[in-house]
């Protein structure tokens, strides 16, 4: 964490206008101080100060930074130039974003707020394509980091409240050119555009319009590419605007972990938006998400493969109720819709077993006003301390007592299997499947994820410019590649990488583009199989089976059989024809396998398929960080150069026992200090690990 102030940072979200209300501002700074919170959170909104233009109201952000400094806090700004101002709607009445369907943009009420100047998207009302309405925003972050770059109180900016946007924006005439220019610098000339996206009547530039039908054909895949490259060329471009002002706070930003499945529709690039910033975050709240243990670990391992080694946070965590909103409805009480004290507690570890060097609840106290109201706040609705905020205080307290601090000094392992993620291919298939119920892409990388996660391991998210710093990769769905990619992995594997892929690995290439040879791009050979029979019915998938090592495999997805070529036939469908494919590679190997077994894990909670999943290891020949001999606890090692920490993680509601065992490879062993809980004397034998709560265990060298 890039503050000397403290060893965890610790805080919550505090002022969002109108909320809290004023009177109580002072009450709240010493609470929150004597409750060992050392950062508060605050949205800066232009539509709140910039009151007219060139008019600023101050007055009430004031009085944050001062009452954080006047307590020992810090202050983290959260600018909001997407909460524009009425008068600039009129002012800049061209510059309104429009729909696909061409509706225009209207300023509503912040949901999280209150308060008005919102739109349905991440980028504002008004486009920041506009030259003047850049200007006029640019103005406003110029006047904020001007008035506060030198306050005692302020840590730094958090850049793009939850980095994304929505689907269906922005189709006005300025994103238009914006496009158009893109264009231009990636094809060069109207004559290769036309041949890329096979329309061939361009007569000038200004005849190109943006794809409102989402489909797979090329234009829309670089209409998607287009979006993302744009909407963070406006992040990059509100870090410049500020760092033009104040050179050395901390510049922060968050998003909502959503890389599976929402890179493609909704930009939710965590991998991008981390390497813009010193301290990445991510809101990750059950009552909207679920409570399923799995999805927790998703939540911050997404964020901690997107970080690349950066210090990063959990940005909004939940410490409260949600009532009435559509994520909720009916579900089960205990399934986040009330935070029980046991619930702050498990989320907050599993986080910071996770990685994660900091936590902020997404709420200090509730909003009053609106249908977030009574929401996420672990205080009362008048701020009074309730048993949910002595939760939180006692995981704050002890994150910042100084035996914590070789603690958060390490690292945990990196995973003994990392799990592919390719943009390409979720943005073909987002556009392969757009109008369809099935969404095989997501369930299978999700899929994957639980099978091994859920059998005892620990899967890592590996961004395929990252893949050189693993051994062993698992590929749950990569029916599209473009022809570098399918280079690169080519290359890794006849380096010593082992590669396991399912279905149709670069089925589509560049330009989404079928391959008539199967596998495409030269993958046959990485494989060491052709392609006999494809079948593309991922509605009817659950009813494809293979076996492999002897057990029975439930498919999904789609269905690939081969002619092993050099490679070894290992597994069959149930029809007979060849299912599994092993082959070397230079000095790598490679299984190909011919459904999508990760579906299948999926739709059935795991079922008879996380054998599968076991079993892949053992063709790996992996050994596990931890065993467990009971599969309801997650174990997670956290490693320094000298020593280690094993976190032991039990998300349910019943007190768990568990035996234990070290990899020899870590040359690591139990020593005597329980870390938490903090009564917990040392345990020998089967450790007991309490329910919804953790066991810490520090270990020592073997001598």
């Amino acid at each position: 964490m890039p503050s000397n102030e403290f060893q965890f940072p610790y805080g919550a979200v505090y002022f969002r206008k109108s909320n809290p209300p004023s009177e109580h501002w002072d009450r709240d700074y010493a609470t929150a101080r004597e409750d060992g919170l050392n950062v508060f959170r605050h949205w800066f909104m232009w539509s709140a100060i910039e009151v007219a233009p060139g008019v600023y109201d101050w007055d009430e952000y004031d009085r944050q930074l001062d009452l954080a400094a006047k307590n020992g806090m810090k202050t983290i700004i959260a600018e909001m130039v997407q909460s524009m101002p009425d008068w600039a709607m009129r002012k800049y009445p061209d510059a309104v974003q429009v729909f696909a369907n061409g509706r225009r943009m209207t300023l509503n009420m912040g949901v999280s707020t209150a308060t008005g100047g919102f739109a349905k998207n991440g980028g504002g009302g008004l486009t920041l394509n506009c030259p003047e309405v850049r200007e006029a925003a640019g103005n406003f972050l110029t006047a904020l980091a001007k008035r506060y770059k030198d306050h005692p109180a302020l840590l730094g900016y958090d850049i793009w409240n939850e980095c994304n946007y929505a689907e269906d924006v922005d189709y006005g005439e300025y994103s238009k050119a914006a496009f158009r220019v893109w264009l231009r610098d990636k094809y060069k000339d109207l004559k290769t555009l036309a041949k890329a996206w096979y329309r061939y009547s361009y007569a000038e530039w200004d005849d190109i319009q943006p794809p409102v039908q989402m489909a797979a054909y090329p234009e829309c895949l670089d209409w998607l590419q287009f979006k993302r490259d744009n909407f963070y060329e406006q992040m990059q471009w509100r870090i410049d605007t500020i760092r033009a002002v104040d050179k050395t706070s901390l510049i922060a930003a968050h998003g909502v972990s959503g890389a599976i499945p929402d890179m493609a529709a909704h930009g939710c690039d965590d991998w991008l938006a981390a390497s813009k910033v010193e301290l990445y975050g991510y809101t990750w709240i059950q009552a909207r998400k679920g409570t399923e243990p799995w999805k927790t670990w998703y939540g911050v391992d997404i964020n901690r493969a997107a970080a690349r080694g950066k210090p990063f946070w959990h940005a909004e965590r939940q410490a409260g109720p949600l009532w009435l909103q559509p994520q909720v409805i009916g579900r089960d009480k205990q399934d986040g819709r009330v935070a029980e004290p046991e619930d702050i507690r498990i989320w907050s570890m599993t986080s910071m077993a996770g990685g994660a060097r900091g936590m902020m609840n997404l709420r200090f106290r509730p909003l009053l006003d609106g249908p977030l109201f009574g929401a996420f706040g672990a205080y009362g609705m008048d701020g009074s301390r309730t048993e949910r905020s002595r939760m939180q205080t006692d995981l704050g307290r002890w994150a910042n007592d100084p035996a914590q601090a070789d603690l958060w000094k390490a690292r945990p392992a990196r995973g003994e299997i990392g799990i592919l993620v390719v943009r390409e291919t979720q943005e073909w298939d987002y556009l392969l499947n757009h109008d369809r119920k099935e969404k095989p892409y997501r369930e299978a990388m999700w899929g994957a994820f639980r099978g091994f996660l859920e059998t005892g391991w620990q899967p890592d998210w590996v961004h395929i410019d990252d893949i050189d710093t693993y051994d062993t990769l698992y590929f749950p769905y990569p029916i599209m590649l473009t022809s570098q990619q399918a280079q690169v992995l080519t290359a890794w594997v006849a380096k010593g990488g082992t590669l396991i892929a399912e279905a149709c690995p670069g089925y589509f290439g560049d330009r989404g583009k079928v391959g008539q040879m199967q596998p495409n791009m030269g993958l046959d050979a990485l494989f060491g199989a052709t392609q006999v029979d494809v079948e593309f019915m991922p509605d009817i998938g659950d009813r494809i089976r293979l076996d492999f090592n002897g057990a029975d495999v439930r498919g999904g997805g789609f269905l690939q059989s081969y002619e092993p070529t050099t490679g070894t036939a290992l597994g069959r469908f149930s029809d007979g024809r060849t299912a599994i494919i092993e082959n070397r590679h230079g000095q790598g190997r490679t299984l190909l396998v011919g459904t999508n077994p990760s579906v299948g894990y999926f739709q059935t909670d795991g079922g008879s398929n996380a054998s599968y999943f076991v079993d892949v290891m053992k063709w790996c020949g992996l050994e596990r960080h931890v065993t467990l001999s009971n599969t309801s606890v997650f174990a997670r090692l956290h490693l320094t150069d000298t020593t280690g920490y094993l976190w032991l993680v039990n998300p349910t509601r019943q007190d768990q026992q568990t035996e234990m065992r070290l990899a020899d490879s870590h040359d690591l062993q139990r020593g005597k200090r329980v870390l938490w809980p903090k009564s917990e004397a040392e345990q020998s034998g089967a450790l007991t690990v309490p329910a919804r709560d953790v066991v810490i265990l520090e270990l020592s060298r073997r001598s």
